[in-house]
């Protein structure tokens, strides 16, 4: 069973209700290009949308002139701010310290590089801030969602990826990174372990989210700089689903593993 969808765009609920601040934590690492641009999207949708926010960039010490940056658009009234880490690396624990750092109940994650348009987040908070789901993903697999520009590599890739997660979530786009979570969720979390880019997975099975909603995004190529996504972090995902696995279903796994010993054995003997 796939998570429930909505169509995007659409009036959303989230502005009809007693507004409930919202923290976006986006990972950088040399975006400075990119990070005016979004900002001035995000507080224009949000504003419109009558949800007050604050922007959190996570950033990994890009010196790229990202904090001076970020400095001068909070300077303007934007509620913007930057911590950068000096010594930690990788979008997922960024995400994590980005969610401990958040002023904030309601956490919205989304990308730095312009792939994630900004008019979806209330629809994606919307759910959170209402208390129908556990977790909301902006979802290229449902209807009002698809993704442009991609080559064919790129979609097999990301097809195949996609499959191996099918019985760990009923999402329909558990590689997306665009997403909401509430923080009392987030604090259930066991076994925690932040690897990788598909830090969007990692939580839904280690919270153990049953109410997953989707958004239908349209998910477009950067605009400015380079793709991080390298053969490592495939490796890390591989790692990472392991890792799942054995979270989800221990026994069946268990069971298994001890059947294939059982059967070496039987063989040399």
């Amino acid at each position: 069973r796939r998570g429930s969808h909505r169509e995007c765009p659409r009036p959303s609920a989230a502005a009809a209700m007693a507004p409930t601040a919202v923290s976006l934590v986006i990972p950088t690492y040399k975006e400075v290009l990119n990070i005016e641009p979004l900002c001035k999207r995000i507080d224009e949708v949000l504003k419109d949308a009558g949800i007050p926010y604050e922007i959190l960039f996570v950033d990994d010490n890009s010196n790229d002139g990202s904090e001076e940056k970020v400095a001068s658009l909070a300077a303007t009234g934007l509620p913007v701010r930057i911590h950068v880490r000096k010594t930690e690396r990788g979008l997922s624990s960024a995400v994590v310290a980005g969610f401990r750092e958040a002023k904030n109940d309601v956490f919205l994650v989304m990308d730095a590089d312009l792939q994630h348009d900004p008019k979806y987040i209330p629809d994606i908070v919307g759910p959170i801030i209402s208390g129908q789901a556990d977790f909301v993903v902006g979802s290229r697999n449902v209807g009002g969602g698809k993704v442009e520009d991609w080559p064919l590599v790129r979609r097999i890739i990301s097809w195949g990826a996609t499959a191996m997660a099918v019985p760990l979530t009923s999402s329909s786009d558990p590689m997306s990174g665009f997403f909401s979570i509430h923080r009392k969720t987030f604090e259930k979390a066991k076994g925690l372990n932040p690897m990788g880019y598909k830090i969007g997975l990692e939580l839904m099975v280690r919270c153990g989210c049953k109410k997953v909603e989707e958004v239908g995004i349209v998910f477009r190529d950067r605009e400015h700089g380079e793709s991080k996504l390298t053969m490592k972090q495939n490796v890390l995902y591989v790692r990472q689903l392991l890792g799942l696995y054995w979270a989800a279903y221990p026994l069946p796994i268990l069971v298994a593993i001890l059947a294939v010993l059982f059967v070496l054995y039987k063989l040399l003997l």
